[in-house]
């Protein structure tokens, strides 16, 4: 595969060892599209769990969301859950949460470690 001509990376990728560390504007720019990626990760996670609240424990929209919130940040449930289908989604729920909170983590903070160590070796000025 021949490299890429540009000068600046696609915003969905990130420059090499023989390229210049990309502008701050373009940073940014790369920041805000990995904050998008969590938002939208986020507020779907959030949705699932409210539709499964509402459907497996017949809770009206305020406490599917609070619920789902809460599970979703890592703090627990706030209802009591009286189904066992319920407690099913809440277990699954609760592992497809943390599965959210680590993806989301890694969108967010691979850009600023590959600025970070990029900029390192660009400064050592090391070839390999």
């Amino acid at each position: 595969m021949a490299p890429d001509p540009s000068p600046l990376p696609a915003l969905t990728r990130f420059e090499n060892k023989t390229q210049k560390v990309v502008p701050r504007y373009t940073f940014a720019l790369r920041m805000a599209r990995a904050i998008g990626l969590w938002a939208m990760l986020t507020f779907g996670g959030l949705v699932i769990g409210m539709i499964g609240y509402a459907w497996t424990e017949s809770m009206g929209l305020a406490d599917a969301f609070v619920n789902a919130a809460m599970i979703l940040s890592g703090m627990g449930p706030v209802s009591e859950l009286h189904t066992t289908a319920g407690k099913i989604f809440a277990g699954c729920y609760a592992i497809l949460s943390g599965l959210i909170i680590v993806i989301g983590a890694g969108f967010v903070l691979a850009p600023i470690a590959h600025r970070v160590l990029h900029r390192f070796h660009v400064e050592t000025g090391k070839e390999h």
